[in-house]
């Protein structure tokens, strides 16, 4: 069966449009409300939700929809348009260094069209389109090629790097979901009501959070002091556990400690490996917490 011909109510897909319609009910307001997604929410169904409900949507497209007369496609017309101009950003290869990647920025507002089998059930839309694409084949890391659609009107070069640079932000939110479901587990958690699920989930987003904050200020800040982060107990304890292998201030900042935190955690700190990442902080993390648990216990019981 042509899984367009397929009703979006009996697609698991359905979830996209009730999270945005439900988050959009909890803003309360829908013109200040931009949902950004990744390929897998490239849904005509929730371009013409999001168009319903007066709100709008910045979404990474996989699709190569019917565009114009809906002779051609949105590849087809984005063919012709000139580059706009370029946009020089910093990214990391699969080791963790630092290049620059130069971006040619196109965008271009076009007519949309709903998927054949659908065109009877919903509209054409005026939307615009942006295309990022990096210019030569780099080495170490995949080719940066963003492909962009959006409700908002884009009228200049900064605005399409804007939105750009909005997109880029969701994989950050991606991985605050990977540490509540792969490192917090809670997917496995066996709380019997809605309630106690939620009570779970509202601390579970306290950790998750910290770990991806702790992962994020390490590349931001790696020399800040590290009472930034950690209690003078879990300063000392690091110290003990994870010995300095050589006397360096480095090994006195923030990012020192962290890759101690990242050691406990299984980190080899190997002077050619990648900064450690938020897994390996995590796992490393929930061992100092019980460490730390239980030199607390050991005080009070040495003190009575």
């Amino acid at each position: 069966m042509n899984p367009t011909r397929v009703p979006i109510e009996k697609k698991e897909s359905i979830r996209w449009l009730e999270n945005l319609r439900q988050s959009t009910v909890l803003l309360n307001d829908p013109r200040r409300c931009v949902h950004i997604g990744d390929r897998e929410s490239d849904i005509y169904e929730l371009f013409c939700t999001a168009h319903q409900l007066g709100t709008h949507f910045l979404v990474r497209t996989c699709v190569d929809r019917l565009a114009g007369d809906g002779t051609g496609t949105i590849a087809s017309e984005m063919k012709q348009v000139r580059v706009h101009g370029l946009h020089r950003i910093q990214v990391r290869d699969r080791k963790g260094e630092l290049s620059e990647a130069v971006l040619e920025i196109r965008y271009c507002r076009l007519v949309v069209c709903p998927p054949i089998g659908k065109q009877k059930q919903y509209p054409q839309l005026d939307l615009t389109v942006i295309h990022g694409m990096e210019r030569g084949t780099p080495r170490g890391r995949d080719k940066i090629e963003w492909k962009l659609l959006t409700d908002l009107p884009v009228r200049s070069r900064k605005e399409a790097v804007q939105k750009l640079e909005w997109y880029s932000l969701q994989w950050k939110i991606e991985t605050f979901h990977k540490i509540m479901k792969s490192g917090c587990k809670a997917e496995e958690s066996k709380l019997r009501t809605a309630e106690r699920l939620v009570n779970l989930l509202a601390v579970l987003c306290i950790l998750s959070w910290r770990i991806s904050w702790m992962t994020m200020i390490n590349r931001a800040a790696p020399d800040a002091p590290p009472l930034l982060v950690f209690t003078r107990l879990e300063l000392s304890l690091l110290d003990a556990l994870v010995r300095d292998s050589l006397t360096s201030p480095r090994n006195q900042t923030l990012s020192g400690y962290l890759t101690k935190i990242a050691q406990l955690g299984g980190y080899l700190a190997r002077a050619n490996d990648s900064p450690p990442g938020n897994m390996v902080l995590w796992r490393g993390l929930s061992r100092l917490i019980d460490i730390e648990l239980g030199a607390t216990i050991s005080t009070l019981l040495v003190g009575n």
